[in-house]
């Protein structure tokens, strides 16, 4: 999908957040994801990439800056009421029920809205057919690629506009983390604008239409993935070894 020129779907301006008082991990970081758009968030490991989608969804404080979508302040918003205006979160870690069917997790997704179940899952499970394969199975047994795809279909129940993505790779297989990228193309093929953080820079710029690369908490570079797949100080300072970690 062609992304949307014009306003920003969602946006971070210029977002001072931290866990602990007085401690930043973002100053005064920027992004912005455009109707349509898959957007890339890399970086060296503590640069605040992973803080910075917890900004997005409400999951830490924001000191100073805003969180906007579609030009209205969402700054600090509770997850469940971002989740009724449209945006969806997939955490890195503890992303499924492990003691639930895959069924069930799905069902959790559209727990304020269970008439839509039967309609949601089908949809789901066209995209995962294993989310289908495996309705009864629990999803604690299954491998971390699978339990990924659960959690991406379980974020799809609401049809969210925006999709958030943690570290969607992280710990695969390469034969996992190349259907993880096939799937988010094909997430995003279907509308829904995503932001991803990826600790695979150089897979994530190859499929995102932007990326920034975030350092200390704040903008490093920015460009199209194709662009900062061939800048040079890119490449140096952070493809060189982000390239490497699978």
């Amino acid at each position: 999908m062609t992304p949307a020129p014009g306003a920003p779907l969602l946006s971070a301006e210029a977002v001072v957040a931290g866990y602990v008082p007085e401690v930043d991990i973002l100053n005064g970081c920027d992004v912005a994801l455009g109707e349509g758009e898959m957007v890339g968030v890399i970086g060296p490991n503590g640069a605040g990439k992973s803080t910075l989608l917890k900004a997005l969804f409400g999951l830490i404080p924001v000191r100073s800056g805003a969180v906007r979508l579609e030009g209205d302040d969402i700054t600090g918003l509770p997850a469940h009421a971002l989740v009724a205006k449209g945006v969806g979160y997939v955490p890195q870690n503890d992303n499924v029920f492990p003691r639930l069917s895959v069924e069930e997790n799905l069902l959790m997704g559209v727990y304020l809205q269970p008439k839509r179940f039967a309609e949601r899952f089908a949809a789901v499970a066209e995209l995962f057919p294993l989310v289908g394969a495996r309705r009864r199975q629990r999803a604690g047994s299954l491998s971390g690629g699978e339990r990924q795809m659960v959690a991406m279909g379980r974020a799809l129940m609401t049809e969210p506009r925006v999709l958030l993505l943690d570290e969607p790779s992280a710990g695969l297989s390469p034969a996992y983390q190349d259907e993880v990228f096939i799937r988010c193309r094909q997430i995003n093929a279907t509308g829904v604008s995503i932001v991803m953080v990826e600790q695979n820079a150089r897979r994530c710029l190859q499929i995102a239409h932007r990326a920034y690369v975030l350092d200390q908490g704040a903008n490093a570079h920015t460009g199209t993935g194709h662009e900062l797949l061939e800048d040079p100080k890119v490449v140096e300072l952070y493809l060189g070894t982000l390239a490497r970690a699978r």
